[in-house]
């Protein structure tokens, strides 16, 4: 049975395309037949990191308004089979979406796809009301800081009251936690909110923590998921994140702040 999987959070520019990329990228690694849809319609970035901006012919606003069929404007990805793109329009604005039409997209894929991941935009406007409202999980990005965590609870609040799961009184979305661009150092510094702190804050299982990498920003400029980085810590961040999401028991690293050579404290590095 398909499942539906919404990324979200409330602020803007916490890693959920990145996010949404690699978590869609890594369960067709492993076999899974996956399609990730951008629902940022006029901002789209999700073709971008995947690599597939220029393939880009027809879109998710185009299928839904009858424009072009969906297997027109689903976009195979070059390097793992199972995995599929449908990009956001980049001249239509949100109102271009509508409830009716995503429904029918979403019923149409969950013929032939395992997994539909929504890519969410940021706050709490109408596309990031219909990227949640058919969901059956979510992944919740948020920072280490304050306002991403509070906008986090807001978002937290919409996933409880305003999607087609409870309103049809089947109970809520099951909830994970993504912390992205952690720093440990930092957090010792006092500098960044603790994993703890946001857990206590927040309330919902934590799937992962991803550090804050270099290799993110070298990937994404790259078209190329993180995930596919092997060497990177957020590489392998985001493995174990969907390991963890299809059931595996792995431990959570680079929670710990690194320690200092004896050269480096002498230099006080």
């Amino acid at each position: 049975m398909a499942k539906i999987i919404v990324v979200t959070s409330g602020k803007g520019g916490v890693g959920k395309t990145t996010t949404s990329a690699s978590f869609a990228t890594g369960l067709a690694m492993r076999g899974h037949k996956t399609v990730v849809i951008d629902f940022d319609v006029g901002l789209r970035n999700l073709d971008l990191i995947m690599g597939c901006e220029r393939r880009v012919v027809f879109d998710f606003v185009n299928v839904i308004h009858g424009e072009a069929k969906l297997q027109q404007a689903l976009i195979k990805d070059k390097t793992y089979e199972n995995l599929y793109i449908l990009a956001a329009s980049q001249t239509r604005d949100k109102d271009a979406l509508t409830q009716d039409g995503v429904e029918r997209v979403l019923n149409e894929l969950k013929q032939e796809f395992e997994y539909i991941i929504c890519d969410s935009p940021a706050g709490i406007e109408k596309g990031a009301h219909l990227a949640m409202y058919f969901a059956d999980e979510a992944l919740v990005v948020t920072n280490p800081e304050v306002s991403s965590v509070r906008d986090s609870d807001r978002v937290l609040g919409l996933l409880a009251s305003k999607t087609q799961k409870v309103e049809q009184g089947k109970g809520r979305l099951k909830e994970h936690l993504v912390l992205t661009r952690y720093n440990p150092n930092r957090v010792v510094k006092q500098e960044m909110m603790s994993v703890e702190d946001i857990k206590e804050i927040l309330a919902i299982p934590l799937l992962g923590v991803v550090p804050e990498s270099a290799a993110v920003l070298t990937s994404s400029n790259g078209g190329v998921p993180v995930i596919s980085d092997k060497n990177s810590e957020a590489g392998l961040a985001y493995d174990d994140l969907v390991a963890r999401f299809l059931g595996e028991e792995r431990p959570h690293r680079f929670l710990n702040p690194e320690k200092k050579g004896l050269l480096a404290w002498l230099l006080g590095g």
